[in-house]
Parts: C-alpha cells; sequence; structure tokens
C-alpha cells in the first residue's frame, strides 16, 4: 500500500491529487492559486465533503509544495511523508524526446527546461515542481507524463505542416498535439466498454472543453489529431479560435496595427472561439441559457457545433471508417444538446445516440440506439489516474 501524487503545475497554480494505491481510490485534492502574487488561495477537499481553505502569501512553487505537504500532515490526510511513495507530473510539451511517460532524472529534468519554448507558459513551471519536489522529498521517485507522448505515434504524413522541410530539421516546426493523457485514459475505458481489444478499433475521441481537441486512433495509436504545433489549433474552443487561414492573422494586425505578433496570439488565444464570436460568455452553459433570443450565442454554439462535425468527418474518411466516438471533458461529458446536435449531424454515418440515454451528465455510458452501427460513448476523463497509473508502472 502507499500513495501517489498526481500534480499539476501552472505558472502561478499548484492543483494535485492524492490516490491510495493499488486501490486507486482518490484520498484528497486541491490547488495553490496566486503563487507568487499576493493572497494566495489554498484550497484542499478531504474526507467525508471536507474542505480547508486559506489565504496566505505564497512566493513560489517549492513554497507552495512545501505548504500543501504540511496542510496533508496537519489535517492527517498523512501522518508521515514517507507514506508518499511516488509523484507524477503533467508536463505538456515532450517533443520527439519523449514518446512514453519516464522517470525523472537531471537529464530528464533538463530536457523539459529546453522544450520550453514549445510551452513557455507550462514547461518551466513543471519544471519548477519537479525540483522543488526532488529537493523536499528527495527519496520519492518523480515521473514526468507528457500530453504531447501520445500523439507521437503519428505519421509523418499527419504530422507534418507543408512549410519548407528544413523548417522541420532546424526548428522542429511540426503538430505535436495536445490532451494525449486523456484521449489515452478514454480510449482505453471505450475498448473496455466494448469488450475488444484497444488495438482492434478505430476511435475518435473528442475532449471537449474549454480547451478543446479531437483525435483518431488507430491500432491502439493517434493517428491524427486536431490540435497542432501549439494548443491554438484545431477547433472552436472556449476562448481559442481553433484553425484560422495564416494570411488573416497578417491582415489583422495591419488593421489593428499591431507591431508584435505575440500581441496577435494573445487575441487568438484568449479573447477568439466562443467569448469572441458571441461577445457574450466563454462558457458554453451560459451561451446554452441565452440562445434563444442572443443571435450571436446560437451563431457561437452553431460554429463550434461545426468545426467537431468537420474534424470527426475528415478522421472516419482518415480511419477508412469508425467503430465509435467518445465524448468526454467539460462539455463532451456535460453538454445534452451539443452530444445530440453532434451525433444528428454525423447520422449518416451510422451514428446515433438514444435520447434517453443521452439524458445524463459525467457518468461512463454507452449513448447509442439499438440500430446504431457506431457506438456513441460518454467516458468522463481522469487524467490523474491515467499519471498515478504511470507512476505506478514505472516505479514497480
Amino acid at each position: 500500500m502507499g500513495k501517489t501524487l498526481a500534480v499539476n503545475a501552472g505558472s502561478s497554480t499548484l492543483k494535485f491529487k492524492l490516490f491510495e494505491v493499488p486501490s486507486e481510490s482518490v484520498i484528497t485534492s486541491g490547488v495553490v492559486e496566486r503563487i507568487g502574487l499576493k493572497d494566495s488561495i489554498v484550497t484542499i477537499k478531504y474526507g467525508d465533503g471536507k474542505k480547508y481553505e486559506d489565504t496566505l502569501d505564497v512566493d513560489n512553487h517549492e513554497a507552495a509544495i512545501q505548504l500543501m505537504l504540511d496542510k496533508l500532515l496537519d489535517l492527517h490526510i498523512i501522518e508521515d511523508y514517507k507514506e508518499i511513495t511516488g509523484v507524477g507530473h503533467r508536463i505538456v510539451a515532450g517533443g520527439e524526446d519523449f514518446t512514453d511517460s519516464v522517470l525523472v532524472d537531471d537529464d530528464v529534468l533538463a530536457k523539459i527546461e529546453s522544450l520550453a519554448e514549445y510551452a513557455p507558459l507550462h514547461n518551466p513551471a513543471e519544471a519548477m515542481g519537479i525540483r522543488a519536489f526532488r529537493k523536499i522529498l528527495p527519496d520519492v521517485p518523480n515521473v514526468a507524463v507528457f500530453d504531447t507522448s501520445f500523439h507521437t505515434s503519428m505519421p509523418q504524413v499527419n504530422y507534418m505542416y507543408a512549410v519548407p522541410y528544413e523548417y522541420y530539421e532546424k526548428f522542429g516546426a511540426r503538430k505535436y498535439g495536445a490532451h494525449g493523457t486523456s484521449h489515452r485514459y478514454v480510449a482505453n475505458r471505450a475498448a473496455a466498454m466494448l469488450g475488444k481489444p484497444l488495438e482492434s478499433l478505430k476511435l475518435i475521441t473528442l475532449h471537449i472543453g474549454a480547451g478543446a481537441s479531437i483525435t483518431a486512433i488507430k491500432d491502439g495509436k493517434s493517428f491524427d489529431t486536431s490540435m497542432g504545433f501549439t494548443p491554438l489549433a484545431g477547433i472552436m474552443m472556449a476562448t481559442r479560435s481553433g484553425d484560422i487561414d495564416a494570411s488573416l492573422v497578417a491582415f489583422l494586425m495591419q488593421k489593428l496595427d499591431i507591431k508584435d505578433a505575440n500581441d496577435m496570439i494573445e487575441i487568438l488565444n484568449k479573447k477568439s472561439g466562443l467569448i469572441g464570436v458571441s461577445e457574450y460568455s466563454a462558457d458554453m452553459r451560459d451561451l446554452e441559457k441565452v440562445q434563444g433570443h442572443n443571435a450571436k450565442a446560437h451563431l457561437a454554439r452553431d460554429m463550434y457545433i461545426n468545426r467537431i462535425v468537420r474534424y470527426v468527418g475528415q478522421y472516419i474518411a482518415e480511419l477508412g471508417g469508425v467503430d465509435a466516438i467518445v465524448f468526454t471533458a467539460g462539455v463532451g461529458e456535460n453538454d445534452i444538446p451539443i452530444r445530440q446536435e453532434v451525433a444528428d449531424k454525423l447520422s449518416y454515418f451510422g451514428i446515433a445516440v438514444d435520447p434517453e440515454k443521452n439524458n445524463i451528465r459525467g457518468v461512463e455510458r454507452d449513448l447509442s440506439t439499438d440500430a446504431a452501427t457506431v457506438k456513441t460513448l460518454l467516458i468522463p476523463t481522469d487524467e490523474e489516474l491515467m499519471i498515478v497509473r504511470d507512476v505506478e508502472r514505472l516505479t514497480d
């Protein structure tokens, strides 16, 4: 028996979930927000509905981790640091260097830091988190779990951009994808639900939430995915534009008198998507409430569905058919009308959702009608559990 931490360190946040292994039961979860800023917020959920909250100044990630560990002791969630037998870290960018999760040593940590140019807001913070855990718990193994590793199986024809080849050779200009840990988890659950080996299935997994990506899975591996060099590409998202003509970027920079390309990227990342089109909200729940009398909110939802359908159709063609599509993440798990409308628009592929089965949120279920020739599955994602399983796999 042991306890494994799944950690997600952002530039100013530290999210964590503690599991008991091998039972895989969740003991506690929490977050430290506003790290490095005044009035940091600490929230820890544990026990039977208990919650600890406090506001104080947390200067850096090492201080946040020390605070978290101290509170685990103070709240008697653990009685000794030695109960923690492993720590798994979500890492956004692994480039082509990491095709699987890996035990962290000095060389791995250096590579994670060197890949920061592919994820400048994430990899440096994640590396800081690893360094802090290695310092505070020096005898506990750390495992890096990469968002991109699942997608390193894509064939070159799918990950290459049609730009001069030397840009790929010199700068690593290619599609890397994201949400790989989520896509990997739900694909394995889908195979279990269908009672078939994952390697025998053609799946399309829809991780649709504030950030959203769609992945085609063939032979148990990522075959193609919607996000690209960064998570900005692909379908429309809460605040991200998704795919856009590069010439439009130059055109808008000229019209808006924007000199720094990063300022334009900021608009495409944080002021576009649902919030940009609706001019009302980035939250799909808000748009659903007002779409009956708010034309822009209605348009935003219609565009979101349209982009999903485009990618699913494209991937069915690439895969040469599909056995099941899987909905997951915030919108995928909870937005009943979105799932129904997407399925209805894909009905000519043999996809059909039963409205009664679909009238549910956040519960694993086969949503298909009896007549459907392609299964439609709802599978809540669990990236933290996947991280914990990788820790156990690599530290046994």
